[in-house]
């Protein structure tokens, strides 16, 4: 066993099935058929590369894959909703009706979540670091938090 949960086979598996609900959440109720299956399948290409080659690039942490999968799944999925959006279905035409001005408002909502979730993120740390602490004493951290934690032992 390498310390993973899944082998990898099914873990790209379920992260792909996640990945494209992820995708196509932002846009349900605003495409057709046509423009899901598309957002679908470049939702699927982006969050590979993220999780295979820009988590390895930047060198973070993310074992559950939840940038890459959930952050850039979600980005691709309302930037490509102002492009897919079809207005006998949602109300709102998008950008391959010819209202491409839909693209620039989803993106500064992206925008403007991005900001938020960053401040209240921020906010909340400090909050936590000031009550609770984020980080366990060293010698926790190094003889594991099962045994200091729950009074486990391995037998």
């Amino acid at each position: 066993m390498n310390g993973r949960c899944m082998n990898a086979p099914a873990r790209s598996a379920s992260s792909s099935a996640l990945l494209r609900l992820v995708g196509i959440t932002p846009a349900s109720g605003f495409v057709g058929p046509t423009g899901a299956l598309a957002i679908g399948i470049l939702t699927g290409l982006i969050c590979l590369w993220g999780v295979e080659f820009l988590k390895k690039k930047l060198k973070y942490d993310d074992s559950l894959d939840a940038f890459g999968v959930h952050g850039l799944g979600g980005i691709v999925g309302a930037i490509l909703t102002g492009v897919f959006a079809v207005e006998a279905i949602g109300g709102t035409p998008g950008g391959l009706e010819g209202n491409w001005h839909q693209v620039w408002i989803q993106i500064v909502g992206i925008g403007a979540t991005i900001v938020w979730s960053v401040v209240a993120t921020f906010i909340i740390l400090k909050v936590i670091d000031a009550t609770l602490g984020l980080r366990v004493p060293r010698e926790v951290e190094i003889e594991g938090f099962d045994i200091n934690l729950h009074g486990e032992v391995v037998q």
